[in-house]
């Protein structure tokens, strides 16, 4: 098996994981575990807050090592183990402490799978990283839509806090097994090459000089905060406008179908746009949907507005992490993807899961979700203004 079939395969099973368990946490906690919409915010926050001080250790242990491939192991299968002990915590508290667990791990495969997969496929052509990542989000299409039946076929569909089915529960071994399953994969890709070059050093004192990378952690921030509120708290807007867990596993269908192809094809997206074209269409996307949701009160026509979801992936995901790649030396690439996810969906995403919960059980849903959308749109039409062009984009 070559290195991008065992690349399409790990995001294929790592990303299976994630749609059981990033679709239906939030539900989980503010149905079965009685959480109020601020607890609900606070226990999703403890992901990014837990994130924004391991995700930078976790990228210089790969980077002065090299064993990146290892490292990206080790933190799969010790995210797939720590989700045996949500599905024992009970109450607030203890929710706290076993997400906080979580986060020790689960935080940093993603920057550290996008450095891997990266420098894996640097020489495999401009499409091999998208469509890589592309098998990814059919992982995780498959899942969504197929979790809800395979719960009710395996523990019945009895109705649980809430109305979601009483069997939810059984996620959480669902998603060990395929994380680690994600992890044993990890472990047999390359660990030599573009992979495997060492720092010298930690290397912080470059990273603080490098202009362009302050700007894009200082955007991610911005974007984040915007962002990542609203679509977390995404499973209790769906409960406000009268849906339960089918309804949401349903909405998540067009929220990912158009993401695939454009995840396949974001190698040219990006010769075309750059990465800073990216951001923009990923975060404008973002803002017109959640403004829009503002004045949604059907969950048909929320559906047709998460189709904007997969252009902000695309847009903002993949367009932060090529920025930074862009920008930043081969012998830090795990450390400044660790920064990224740290200071964005870390930083970023504590303050934006506090506040959208916050004013989630003030104002309600339709103000939160104005609010959020109206910030990102200015954002995003300022992105040429905020960050400078790349080495890439001015050849």
């Amino acid at each position: 098996m070559t290195s991008f079939q065992r690349l399409c395969l790990f995001w294929l099973v790592y990303m299976a994981a994630l749609g059981i368990f990033f679709p239906f946490y939030a539900l989980y906690l503010g149905t079965h575990a009685g959480l109020s919409a601020i607890e609900v915010g606070a226990v999703l926050s403890m992901l990014p807050l837990v994130g924004l001080v391991v995700q930078p250790f976790w990228g210089q242990l790969a980077d002065r090592t090299g064993a990146r491939s290892i490292v990206l192991a080790v933190l799969t299968i010790g995210a797939g183990t720590a989700q045996l002990l949500l599905g024992h915590a009970s109450g607030f508290v203890p929710l706290l402490l076993a997400t906080s667990l979580l986060a020790l791990f689960h935080t940093s495969v993603m920057p550290m799978a996008l450095s891997v997969s990266l420098a894996v496929l640097k020489h495999d052509g401009r499409h091999a990283f998208g469509i890589a990542r592309a098998v990814g989000t059919c992982g995780y299409l498959v899942m969504v839509v197929a979790f809800p039946p395979l719960l009710g076929l395996v523990a019945g569909n009895a109705p649980g806090p809430g109305g979601a089915p009483a069997a939810l529960g059984s996620m959480f071994p669902a998603i060990t097994v395929l994380a680690i399953a994600a992890g044993c994969i990890a472990w047999t890709l390359p660990r030599d090459g573009r992979v495997a070059v060492r720092a010298p050093h930690a290397g912080f004192a470059r990273l603080a000089r490098n202009g362009p990378l302050l700007r894009i952690l200082a955007y991610a921030f911005c974007a984040y905060l915007f962002v990542n509120g609203p679509i977390q708290l995404f499973p209790l807007f769906v409960r406000s406008l009268g849906g339960g867990l089918d309804a949401l596993s349903r909405m998540w269908v067009p929220m990912l179908l158009l993401e695939i192809p454009l995840m396949a094809w974001v190698g040219g997206l990006r010769l075309r746009l750059g990465a800073r074209g990216l951001l923009a269409m990923g975060v404008v996307a973002s803002g017109l949907r959640w403004a829009g949701s503002a004045f949604v009160h059907e969950l048909d026509v929320a559906a047709v507005l998460g189709v904007l979801h997969g252009v902000t992936v695309v847009g903002l995901g993949i367009g932060a992490t090529v920025y930074v790649e862009e920008v930043v030396p081969d012998d830090l690439r795990s450390t400044g993807q660790g920064l990224l996810a740290a200071i964005g969906l870390g930083l970023g995403g504590i303050l934006s899961n506090l506040a959208c919960g916050w004013l989630f059980d003030r104002v309600g849903a339709q103000a939160t979700y104005l609010g959020c959308g109206l910030g990102a749109l200015l954002l995003g039409i300022a992105t040429p203004l905020v960050l400078p062009r790349t080495g890439r984009e001015r050849a």
